[in-house]
C-alpha cells in the first residue's frame, strides 16, 4: 500500500493489445508499457485489451514476449490474472488485473451484448491488511444500448456477488462519452474522481486527449486525489491514457 495509511492506488490502462500504428509502421510498445506500468506505482492495475497470445503478432515482431502479456507487464512482486473475453483468427485478447497484494479469488463472466464485439467482466478478490477488497475490471461496447444492458449487468452481480459491506473498485474503458454511466454508477453507491471538483479528467485520445473514457468508481473507498500522466512516451504507448486514482479505505 503506499505511504499514507489506508491509502489504495488503483490505476487503470487500454494497452491497445500492446502495438500502435497502423500498416508497415505497426510498432510493438508492450517492452515500454511494461516500464511504465511499474511507474505507475499502483496497488491494482486494472488493464484491457491484453492478448493472452497472437500467432501473427508473435510472427511479425522479433522481440514479442514468450509469457502471455500480463504475466510480461506485471511488476516483481506483483500478481497476475487474467481472463479471455474475445477470441480471434490469430489468437485470444481480454481483461487483466495486476496487484501487489494477495489474491484470494477471481470470477468472470460474460456481458457480450452482441455477436460483434465480445466483452468481459473480471472480477477478483485481493486482500489488503487483513481486509477483502473486490477489484472488477470491464470493457464496455461501443454503443450506447450496449453500454446501458452491461453496466445493468454489473449492478446485477455485484448485487449478487459482493457483500455491501466490503469495498469494491470498477474500472476500465466505459467507452462513456459524456460520462452518461457516471449516473448509474452512482445509484449503485460508486463514486470516482468527479467529487474531487478538479481539472477534467481527459484519457483519448492519447495524443490530444478530448474527453475521458476510462473510469476508476469506488464504494467503501474515498477518492483523495487523481491523476493522468502525459508526456511523448504516455502518448505512443497506446491510444488511451492511463487513469489513476487513490482512495482512502473506510474504517472496518
Amino acid at each position: 500500500m503506499n505511504p499514507q495509511a489506508n491509502t489504495l492506488r488503483v490505476a487503470t490502462y487500454n494497452i491497445h493489445k500492446g502495438v500502435q500504428g497502423i500498416g508497415p509502421a505497426r510498432r510493438l510498445e508492450i517492452h515500454n508499457l511494461g516500464h511504465a506500468i511499474e511507474q505507475l506505482d499502483a496497488d491494482i492495475v486494472c488493464l484491457q485489451e491484453v492478448r493472452k497470445m497472437n500467432r501473427q503478432a508473435a510472427m511479425r515482431f522479433r522481440h514479442w514476449p514468450e509469457l502471455p502479456q500480463a504475466d510480461f507487464l506485471a511488476p516483481e512482486g506483483y500478481t497476475a490474472v487474467y481472463e479471455t473475453n474475445a477470441i480471434t483468427k490469430h489468437g485470444e485478447h481480454g481483461n487483466a488485473l495486476l496487484t501487489r497484494w494477495p489474491v484470494l479469488r477471481k470470477t468472470h463472466q460474460d456481458i457480450s451484448d452482441h455477436r460483434f464485439e465480445q466483452r468481459g467482466l473480471l472480477h477478483v478478490v485481493i486482500e489488503v491488511d487483513g481486509r477483502p477488497v473486490h477489484a472488477i475490471v470491464v470493457h464496455l461496447g461501443l454503443i450506447k444500448g450496449s453500454r446501458i444492458r452491461q453496466v445493468a449487468q454489473l449492478r446485477e452481480f455485484v448485487e449478487r456477488e459482493i457483500p455491501p459491506d466490503e469495498a469494491l473498485v470498477v474500472a476500465g474503458d466505459f467507452n462513456d462519452w459524456g460520462a452518461r454511466m457516471r449516473y448509474a454508477m452512482n445509484a449503485m453507491g460508486m463514486r470516482d474522481s468527479s467529487d474531487l471538483r478538479g481539472p477534467r479528467i481527459l484519457t483519448y485520445p492519447s495524443r490530444l486527449p478530448v474527453t475521458q473514457l476510462d473510469f476508476i468508481y469506488g464504494r467503501r473507498l474515498a477518492p483523495v486525489a487523481c491523476s493522468v500522466p502525459r508526456g511523448p512516451i504516455w502518448a505512443r504507448m497506446s491510444d488511451h491514457l492511463p487513469l489513476v486514482t487513490d482512495f482512502l479505505l473506510s474504517k472496518q
